[in-house]
């Protein structure tokens, strides 16, 4: 799966827990999930649990402790989509 296509589905599973729309709207690789979109780590958590879903795919708490931003995340996926 390429980075775009897991950047869309990413996407709409980052958007209910986004405190800033502006920097949603502009969303880039190094977008920062705390920093950024002001995202608390609770919300992450359901984020992470959320992607396993969507991708069918199990994250690991050393990989999840990984995933603090848009390019670490999609690396991630790719990892684990590529193991399967």
């Amino acid at each position: 799966m390429t980075k775009e296509a897991i950047i869309e589905k990413l996407k709409p599973i980052v958007q209910p827990f986004v405190k800033n729309e502006e920097a949603f709207k502009n969303l880039t690789d190094t977008t920062d999930f705390i920093t950024d979109l002001n995202i608390n780590s609770a919300n992450l958590v359901d984020i992470v649990l959320d992607i396993e879903e969507a991708f069918h795919i199990e994250i690991d708490n050393e990989s999840m402790e990984k995933m603090l931003n848009v390019e670490n995340t999609v690396a991630i996926i790719q990892k684990k989509l590529a193991a399967q």
